[in-house]
């Protein structure tokens, strides 16, 4: 029996708090040993009675069995408390989880200028374009952005950081092979892909909502700062950031509109005296000389078309062209042409919508990010779509189904 089989033991373990869990793991040294232990050495490591009776009666390893056999078939690494790679700004707060479920490319997150970037689910455009405009600098300039792959401000987030070619890192609040929420598919893929998913929860758990506000602590305690962007009274956002303060992290918050309920939880935060994230480096500077090696102050030009606001200005900008011109474009048999699924999905998109950017193209079809940036390549060298101005992909070729 392998000794990370005593880890998943451990922390499927019911009946038993994870401070208790802690606590003893701090005593007795390893979850082997605690699973061995006798009620006698159990009580002299802090065991009260309801821990005891639990870890006699769960002595089962069919759990444990069943996880790492998820593991390994979703390709899941386990990194556990005891490990070199677990990082130290997360085993140092209050109560850090026991194991992580990592997928991807886990970084050195002690040598990271990692920034939490957090929100409510239910933002305005105002909120999308702040958050993707902030992340894409920040990344740009030398920062690790973490979110929680929620809707919202934590996909704008990630995005932002993506479409910077930067690192991004996702705590869930579910199992990895849970997805939630569904129309963030694409944006799990491209994490997956790029930068590194993390889950204190095994593979099957569910998306309930008690487990976000745990959630929080992770994202919070792998970051030098959180970032607050748009959250009304109430919001998860704010747990996360009263948790960074408890954590001793920074906390920072970018100003709205005095008018708008979703940023009410952000202007309190600034009231009380958290710091203004007007701009990028409002929050990098703070870390410039501790990270000189990672962070450069340079100018860093929004995402064009950055937020749903600007999308939608796209959108309302596109003209038809006349009758005449649509049937001057060379046609294309679709299933004639040898090509990808991925280039005929990115071709009855534009058919449908008339101009896109790249980043309208991935929200569109779902498709990760990496594959739309390669099939609107081979698009355009084969002149069946062109590239206008601003950016923006639109059809050179008239769709025969």
């Amino acid at each position: 029996m392998s000794n990370l089989k005593y880890w998943l033991w451990l922390s499927a373990l019911r009946g038993m708090g994870r401070s208790m869990k802690l606590r003893l793991l701090y005593q007795l040294g390893t979850p082997e040993n605690l699973y061995y232990a006798d009620e006698v050495a159990l009580a002299q490591a802090g065991a009260d009675r309801r821990a005891i009776d639990a870890l006699r009666d769960g002595t089962s390893m069919a759990e444990a069995d069943r996880i790492l056999g998820d593991c390994h078939r979703l390709g899941l690494r386990i990194l556990t408390i005891q490990d070199t790679e677990y990082p130290d700004r997360l085993k140092s707060i209050y109560d850090p989880p026991l194991l992580l479920y990592v997928q991807g490319r886990m970084p050195v997150m002690d040598e990271e200028v990692a920034i939490a970037m957090v929100g409510t689910r239910d933002c305005t455009p105002y909120g999308i374009l702040a958050a993707e405009t902030l992340s894409h600098a920040m990344a740009r300039q030398g920062a690790l952005i973490v979110s929680g792959l929620a809707k919202g401000v934590d996909a704008a987030a990630h995005r932002g950081a993506l479409l910077a070619g930067g690192l991004t890192a996702a705590v869930l609040g579910n199992g990895h092979d849970v997805l939630y929420p569904p129309e963030n598919r694409g944006l799990y893929e491209d994490i997956a892909a790029e930068g590194v998913i993390l889950s204190e929860y095994p593979p099957g758990t569910k998306p309930e909502g008690r487990n976000f506000p745990v959630r929080n602590r992770i994202i919070s305690g792998l970051c030098l700062a959180t970032v607050v962007v748009e959250a009304p009274f109430g919001s998860g956002a704010l747990i996360t950031a009263e948790t960074a303060l408890e954590q001793g992290r920074d906390v920072f918050a970018v100003p709205g509109p005095i008018t708008s309920k979703a940023s009410q939880g952000a202007n309190r935060l600034l009231r009380d005296g958290a710091g203004v994230a007007g701009e990028s480096w409002d929050v990098l500077r703070e870390y410039a000389g501790r990270f000189p090696h990672k962070l450069r102050c340079v100018h860093v030009e929004p995402p064009k078309m950055a937020g749903y606001e600007a999308r939608k200005a796209a959108q309302a900008a596109v003209v038809e062209p006349p009758p005449d011109q649509k049937e001057s474009l060379p046609p294309l048999r679709l299933y004639d042409s040898g090509l990808t699924d991925d280039q005929i999905a990115i071709l009855r998109y534009l058919r449908e919508v008339g101009t896109a950017q790249v980043d309208d193209v991935i929200e569109g079809t779902q498709i990760p990010a990496r594959r739309v940036l390669s099939a609107l390549t081979l698009l355009e060298l084969e002149e069946q779509v062109r590239q206008e101005s601003g950016k923006r992909f639109t059809l050179a070729v008239t769709l025969i189904e």
